[in-house]
């Protein structure tokens, strides 16, 4: 399932490198793409939408309700 979160504080390629290993932590199968002009991950998986918005929170990046 596809889902997209506005992350704030995404800059640079270090940052989506972090915010997509966080993700993977969490489900190693998850698709990750982030578009950062628009602060934007969307990620498919079929893990709960908290518990990806809680790994990408964790690393740093606060996820916008």
């Amino acid at each position: 399932m596809n889902q997209t979160f506005q992350v704030q504080g995404m800059s640079c390629g270090h940052c989506v490198r972090a915010v997509t290993q966080a993700v993977q932590r969490l489900d190693p199968q998850a698709k990750v793409e982030v578009q950062l002009e628009r602060g934007q991950v969307e990620v498919a998986s079929e893990q709960p939408r908290a518990a990806i918005a809680k790994a990408i929170a964790e690393e740093g990046y606060p996820v916008a309700a």
